[in-house]
């Protein structure tokens, strides 16, 4: 007779049930031992629920306030959870631990590529170029589809001019039921009794909480958005929020879809004729690539990655503004929008969180583990696995070049080039002294002097140090930003 099994809220999906009995557990500390968005938790609760009304008598579904209260000394199996934490948790609580599941590529395949690389560096495009070839995935023969296996060249348009969006059909957003009621009715109990404290505006629920819902989800990208998602994928505008994005990073991380399942789907697009080869292979190199990528590098760099990670020196806490997702203290246009959108919705897309919300932080020198918690509380597909690489890594260069070659530290030339939020904002990019210099102009410069005698041997950021070098009026940026108090 098999072990019941007990799932994570990140492991809802077909993949992780193989047809025994079900344990879920609703553990009130989880949701009260970090301020999470109150649409996150909106989200977990929800999926939970749905997936225990789902499997019925087969399930067996707890509420308590930490898991080892009605976990502890019972036989249990468990597939290896994806936090360091959860991890801890299985093994003190003695469980029989299956291997991963929910991602393209397993711990092993990762580990072998990387014990090979030997002193090598390890890039995620080779991981990704290994990996496509070894699956087939876009191939033809030994060659790429296409010839190459990166089309980013071509996915890098700005919005179309004067467009108050890429007029594309709204994205599907589900239909509540009672048990998003309940839930609703549930979060506002533990507030007012103070057993929680949430960030932004929850309601109503615009992501898949069920494996129906998030099925929807995937065919309504490809046939609504996958064709303008690789021209498109780095534009912002005022007026559309999701551009061309599919949102499929909020079902994927809760377990609902299978990443390989949107491969498929997209690759089959592409085969069909309904869908452009570089707006195809945008798709996957994000999920079978960038994403797997995060997941094992989650556990390559180890469990003090955040912790030891500052490799900048950034110090500053994070203000305010942040901490309580409140876009209408700012001034900056795409600051203000970006944070409000954050506590509207939990959720933008990851230009936004990469070129406005994480540059602004690396700007200004933001404590990269307190950055880090924020974007794992404050998105709802935020989770510890995913945060770490995507921001100590990649957006704040905090582990001195591990993840990405270079700091990805831009003006407001760039914001400006790819969205239409500089036109009504009291900033001007073009400017970096002066009242309405632009904090991300005037930020770049001022960035980069105070952390040039780290980055001057990076080979990439030669030539910002040398257009640094040539600034007449480098004293007065960097004293105009260190006392600003306006932005």
């Amino acid at each position: 007779m098999s072990l019941p099994r007990f799932l994570f809220a990140d492991q809802l999906g077909p993949h992780f049930d193989d047809g025994g009995p079900i344990i879920l557990v609703e553990a009130e500390a989880v949701l009260s031992r970090r301020p999470y968005h109150r649409a996150k938790a909106h989200l977990i609760l929800s999926a939970l629920r749905h997936r225990a009304a789902e499997l019925g008598d087969r399930a067996e579904f707890l509420s308590a306030q930490h898991y080892r209260d009605v976990l502890t000394g019972r036989e249990l199996e468990v597939i290896n959870p994806t936090s360091w934490g959860s991890r801890w948790l299985v093994e003190e609580l003695g469980a029989v631990v299956l291997p991963s599941r929910g991602f393209v590529t397993t711990e092993a395949d990762f580990q072998a590529w990387a014990e090979g690389r030997g002193s090598k560096r390890m890039l995620m495009d080779q991981y990704y170029r290994e990996r496509r070839t070894a699956t087939g995935t876009l191939m033809r023969g030994p060659e790429p589809e296409g010839g190459r296996f990166n089309f980013d060249h071509e996915n890098r348009q700005p919005p179309p001019k004067n467009a108050a969006s890429l007029g594309l059909p709204d994205a599907y957003c589900p239909v509540e039921d009672e048990i998003d009621a309940q839930v609703r009715l549930d979060l506002d109990a533990m507030e007012a009794d103070g057993r929680a404290h949430f960030l932004g505006q929850d309601g109503p629920r615009r992501f898949a909480a069920t494996r129906a819902e998030a099925l929807t989800a995937l065919d309504d990208f490809v046939e609504t958005r996958l064709s303008d998602f690789g021209p498109f994928e780095d534009a912002s505008l005022l007026g559309d929020s999701e551009m061309s994005h599919s949102r499929l990073s909020v079902p994927m991380n809760l377990g609902l879809l299978h990443p390989q399942e949107v491969i498929d789907a997209v690759v089959a697009a592409f085969e069909r004729g309904d869908a452009p080869l570089p707006s195809v292979e945008a798709v996957v190199r994000q999920i079978m690539g960038w994403r797997d990528w995060v997941w094992h590098l989650y556990w390559h760099l180890g469990e003090d990655y955040v912790r030891r990670s500052n490799y900048l020196d950034a110090r500053e806490p994070l203000p305010r503004e942040f901490l309580e997702l409140d876009g209408s203290a700012v001034r900056a246009r795409c600051l203000s929008h970006v944070l409000t959108e954050v506590g509207r919705t939990g959720w933008v897309h990851h230009i936004q969180r990469l070129m406005v919300l994480g540059n602004w932080a690396l700007q200004r020198g933001y404590r990269p583990d307190e950055l880090t918690d924020w974007f794992t509380n404050a998105f709802v597909d935020g989770a510890p696995w995913v945060m770490p690489a995507n921001v100590v890594g990649m957006s704040q260069h905090a582990d001195g070049g591990l993840v990405a070659t270079k700091p990805y530290a831009a003006g407001g030339a760039y914001i400006s080039t790819m969205s239409d939020f500089c036109g009504s904002c009291t900033f001007n990019p073009k400017k970096r002294l002066g009242e309405d210099a632009c904090p991300f102009t005037a930020g770049y410069w001022a960035f980069l002097d105070r952390v040039e005698p780290r980055i001057r041997g990076n080979n990439r950021m030669a030539q910002p140090l040398a257009g640094l070098r040539r600034l007449s009026d480098r004293a007065a940026v960097v004293e105009q930003e260190r006392n600003r108090t306006g932005w």
